[in-house]
């Protein structure tokens, strides 16, 4: 967070300007330098302990937070912009903003689809610095990624040496940087800590002499994943599962007998169960309770190209395809003899087992989802690459003892290079588009961060049009956010108000609970109306609560148009709009005002 302030605070630069990336570059390279560099520095090695943690840990932090804050020193977004699916982001965070309880970002009245927890304390976290929640997401999303980073060290802690817990964590965070799954703040933390969690399962699986706490820690972790990513709570659950097999199957051919071996392990999953069930309830018994155990999830009706083929980080194309090569060649090899390549290995096949699960789900009309695990597998293999190169290291030195200084210094100042060039390369390549979108989309007030207004008359961008929009809802309606119910498809202008809204245009995003089909008929059986009374009535006596506000597009003849949305799985396009015309005559009644906003009309229904 200081960092941020001080970043904040440097000189205002137009977005057309390569000084944060030169400044990026030049620290960046300096902090990779310090964290490789030191572990060969023999002072460095006979400091006192905490000492030691607090340059492992301040100093990933710093990484991870320069990285994201310098780039972004000129725009109060964060990677994305308002563009994509920051769109449902940044009005998840407003909602949360709003009010302390759980709540759909979307529906009046419906519990959270989508788990709350990353965004219920980003509202605290809103609440507490005096920011609005679009506001808020950039510092809340750049400080997580920092805590992660830290984090992450302490979990590789407790499985490997100091030593090799500062690389597997800076090759953690430099993959998640260049995938990046830094994109999503929220479901990177329990990316970035899968496999050191699943290497302390792993030792309570295989072993009943070890203590539970790493159990009870895998069931806190996969509840985490419930409070904030649900498909990483499946995917970690089978994962652990899978272990449990594989422990199973070594003791059984150690001779162990099955009776017990079966009940041992069974109670130790269990454990692990049972406190990521009572967690999982914190957010997910509204949603459960209120209906939704057996609604369709229209959100896994999605099959981009990057689901439809297996992923292969490991091709040899580069220095990063190389490392996960090494990672994966390293596993295979090292699976009976090192703990981490086989959680490793069993990570990566369960990956593509769920590439082939959700394949097959297709005979069901829906998808799993697969291509939210590209990163996982991307961090696994990176992360097995380092150890990988560790065990080539310790082998040099073994076999060549003599030169055991020119050695580490070679490996120590290659390692600063390639981690230096995947640190430029994820700032210019991967992350390079959430950078521009950042930079050039438009805030509330027409402007972008390049500080340039723009006319009205020569662009077409809704952006433009957002503070107009919201400064005329504000004076035809009530004045407050929360008690506007909203019927538009002007999708920039919905992040900057917790609005409720009637009808979401994004399907894939909608609360299952919400019954979106049925709003579309309802939108329908309005626009038929013959006459303003008939419309009200029909707005009124449906069996939704009725907008308060109605942000239509107008056409050249005069005509109003709202587009609904509906899911077209699954096509390429995952999803089509059809248009639905309202005549301007059905608002000429005091029931109604309407004002005109350039290329809209706002209606309020009184």
């Amino acid at each position: 967070m200081v960092l941020q302030l001080v970043v904040n605070r440097a000189p205002d630069l137009v977005p057309d300007t390569y000084v944060p990336n030169a400044a990026l570059s030049l620290i960046g390279a300096g902090l990779i330098a310090c964290l490789v560099g030191g572990l060969a520095v023999r002072r460095v090695a006979a400091a006192s302990w905490w000492v030691k943690f607090a340059g492992a840990t301040g100093g990933l932090a710093t990484l991870a937070t320069l990285t994201l804050a310098l780039p972004l020193l000129s725009t109060r977004y964060y990677l994305g912009g308002t563009t994509g699916d920051n769109e449902f982001r940044l009005r998840y965070m407003e909602r949360m903003a709003s009010g302390w309880g759980l709540a759909d970002f979307n529906y009046e009245g419906l519990p959270p689809f989508y788990p709350a927890g990353w965004f219920w304390l980003g509202g605290r976290f809103a609440n507490l610095v005096g920011l609005q929640g679009w506001e808020a997401y950039k510092p809340f999303s750049i400080t997580t990624i920092a805590v992660v980073a830290a984090v992450t060290f302490v979990l590789w802690r407790f499985v490997v040496r100091q030593r090799m817990a500062v690389l597997a964590s800076l090759g953690t965070l430099l993959m998640g940087l260049y995938v990046p799954g830094v994109g999503e703040p929220y479901a990177w933390p329990t990316t970035a800590w899968l496999l050191p969690v699943l290497v302390l399962t792993w030792n309570s699986l295989r072993d009943r002499e070890t203590p539970r706490w790493p159990l009870l820690l895998s069931g806190v972790y996969l509840g985490v994943c419930a409070m904030t990513y649900t498909l990483h709570l499946a995917f970690g659950a089978m994962v652990v599962v899978l272990l449990a097999i594989v422990a199973g199957v070594r003791e059984v051919r150690a001779g162990a007998a099955r009776g017990d071996l079966i009940r041992g392990l069974v109670g130790r999953v269990g454990l692990v169960a049972v406190v990521a069930a009572v967690l999982m309830l914190v957010v997910w018994a509204p949603y459960l309770f209120g209906g939704g155990l057996g609604a369709e999830n229209v959100a896994a009706r999605y099959l981009p190209e990057t689901s439809a083929y297996f992923p292969m980080p490991f091709k040899p194309d580069g220095p990063v395809g190389l490392l996960c090569l090494a990672g994966l060649a390293w596993a295979v090899v090292r699976a009976r003899a090192h703990r981490v390549a086989l959680v490793v290995l069993v990570t990566t096949g369960a990956v593509y087992l769920w590439f082939v699960l959700s394949t097959s789900a297709l005979a069901f009309d829906t998808t799993l989802l697969a291509f939210r695990f590209n990163v996982t597998l991307n961090l696994a293999l990176a992360v097995a690459g380092v150890f990988a190169a560790v065990d080539v290291l310790n082998w040099a030195l073994g076999r060549w003892s003599e030169w055991r200084t020119q050695i580490t210094a070679v490996v120590a100042v290659v390692a600063i290079g390639l981690g230096v060039g995947v640190l430029q390369d994820s700032v210019r390549g991967p992350m390079s588009a959430g950078f521009e979108s950042a930079l050039s989309d438009y805030y509330p007030n027409g402007r972008t961060p390049e500080s340039r207004h723009h006319d009205p008359a020569e662009e077409t961008d809704e952006g433009i049009w957002s503070g107009k929009l919201l400064a005329t809802i504000d004076e035809l309606g009530t004045g407050t956010a929360e008690r506007e119910t909203v019927l538009s498809e002007q999708h920039h202008m919905l992040v900057f108000r917790p609005f409720w809204l009637f009808h979401d245009h994004r399907p894939h995003y909608t609360n299952p609970l919400s019954r979106h089909d049925e709003r579309a008929t309802e939108i329908d059986s309005w626009a038929a109306s013959n006459s303003s009374q008939e419309l009200y009535r029909r707005m009124h006596d449906g069996p939704f609560t009725a907008p308060t506000m109605m942000v239509l597009e107008k056409r050249e003849n005069g005509d109003y148009v709202y587009t609904v949305k509906y899911d077209t799985f699954p096509r390429r396009t995952a999803a089509l709009g059809r248009k639905v015309t309202f005549a301007p005559t059905l608002f000429d009644s005091p029931r109604f005002a309407k004002r005109d906003v350039g290329p809209y009309v706002v209606i309020a229904v009184r």
